[in-house]
Formats: C-alpha cells, structure tokens, sequence
C-alpha cells in the first residue's frame, strides 16, 4: 500500500483538502498549424527540443532545480512517476514560478498551495499521477478543465503538441495566460470560461483532464474525446472523497478504471 504523509499548512482548510492524494487502490484563439494523427510518428516536444518554456529555464535557480529534483525523485520511490517523459516533464517545469508568493520550501512540498479566489495548486503527487495517467506520447491534442496557476498546462506543453486549457475564475484565468506566455509555454491556449462545455470549436481532443471534480463527468467532454482518446478526471461531491477515474473512449463506447481516492476542489459551471 501506498501511503500519503499528512501534513499541517497555514492555508485554508479548503486548500488543504483539495487536488490531494487520499487512500490508493489495488484565452488567446490564435489559429495553429492542425496536430497530426495518433497513428503518424511520434513527435518529441522535450523542452529543448522545441524550446518549450526557455524562459522558464532562464528564470530558475541551482537551489530550485535541487528541491525539484529531491521531490521528483520522491514522488518517483513511491511509485506514481513511471515514466522518464513524465520525469523529465516535471525536473523542467520550475514549480516556484507558478507560486511566486510562496518560499521554496512551500514551492518544492508534497502538498497543494492557495493561488487566491479558493484554489489551488495539485499536490506534486496527483499532478504525476493524473499525467502518468494521460499516457501522452508527444503528438496529442490536449484539453485541461481548470487552469488555477498554469502549472499542470505547462506540464503537458512539454509532453505534447497542443495544449487548450480553460479557467472559469477571470483573475486566475488572465493571470496563467500571462504567466504562460512569459514562461515561454508558447503551445499552450487558455480560455475564461465554463469548462463544463469544454471547447467545441477545436474539438475532438486526443486527451482531456480535468482538475477540478464534478459530480459526473460533463457528457460534453465526453462527446469532444476523440476516439481512442483518454479522460482523466477527479469525479464527486465537495467535501467527499472522490474517485479518480481514467475514461478510454474506443469505437463509441467508453470504458472507465479507477485509479485512486482524491479531494479536489469542486467543479463550478458557468455562473460569473
């Protein structure tokens, strides 16, 4: 069994039971070029390759590339990072960057942070294990319900083609993009707006993530999967423990696996 550390944080105690692990089991609409199929060749979008997130790099320090490699590495021995994309994905994106408040000892723990207007940012454990999850291979087109700081889109930026991300809170919403673009995380689109219609207009999506619960999985997202597309989604009620579940979608027909037990912040439709 794998087991999650309990730990006491000066921050809301709606943040500190949201984006956590709990029990396991057993904007801008600039056209783009189109992304190529699942069945064409594998296209690497390493960072370094692609120049994804250079700014990034130009802004982190030797002090936050150790804490991050110290909690990679840990999260990695506990078995939720399996992969050297993932693992590579999460040493490249400088966490601190999308917490500038926080020092880097709060930037670099196992655990999610305020980021204003009642969220939050993931646990570093449950960011790995919902993108281990994806099973990204680089030419993917990819949709994130819920872009809180921009951390978990700049996170899939260097792991696929294009990334859509959409954010129902305005202040948070402008704030990503902008972060973002300064980053240098330049496949990524963000989007105010309801996440419960998802993004129809540059549908279908290869992969789909949503990192916020909602009571059931909108049947929108559901339509805008691609077929042989994944959906990896935290499913609910507020102040419950929640299930995290993969959805496969082959022929029409959707399949669904549980992977863990997790508290997220609740899913909110569009109202403001």
């Amino acid at each position: 069994m794998r087991t999650v550390i309990k730990l006491a944080l000066s921050i809301t105690a709606a943040a500190l039971a949201a984006c956590t692990r709990t029990a396991p089991r057993a904007g801008a609409e600039a056209g783009i070029s189109p992304a190529p199929t699942l069945e064409e060749a594998v296209v690497s979008t390493d960072a370094g390759t692609l120049g994804i997130g250079a700014a990034a790099g130009e802004r982190d320090s030797e002090a936050a590339r150790a804490k991050r490699a110290a909690l990679v590495r840990s999260i990695a021995a506990r078995g939720y990072l399996r992969s050297e994309r993932v693992i590579d994905a999460m040493n490249r994106v400088p966490r601190h960057l999308f917490v500038p408040d926080a020092p880097l000892s709060e930037a670099y723990g196992d655990y999610p942070l305020g980021i204003g207007s009642g969220q939050t940012i993931s646990q570093p454990t449950v960011v790995g294990e919902m993108t281990e999850a994806l099973e990204l291979r680089g030419p993917e087109r990819v949709l994130e319900i819920g872009t809180g700081s921009g951390y978990q889109a700049a996170i899939l930026s260097v792991l696929a083609r294009e990334v859509y991300t959409i954010e129902i809170v305005r202040e948070l919403g402008e704030r990503a993009e902008k972060r973002l673009r300064d980053l240098g995380y330049a496949n990524v689109q963000v989007r105010v707006g309801d996440g419960y219609a998802g993004w129809p207009e540059q549908a279908p999506f290869d992969r789909i993530i949503l990192t916020a619960a909602p009571p059931q999985v909108p049947q929108a997202l559901l339509d805008q999967l691609a077929d042989g597309g994944v959906l990896v989604a935290p499913v609910g009620e507020e102040n419950t423990t929640q299930e995290l579940l993969r959805i496969r979608k082959k022929g029409g027909k959707l399949t669904r696996e549980s992977l863990s037990d997790v508290r997220f912040v609740p899913m909110v439709p569009g109202h403001r």
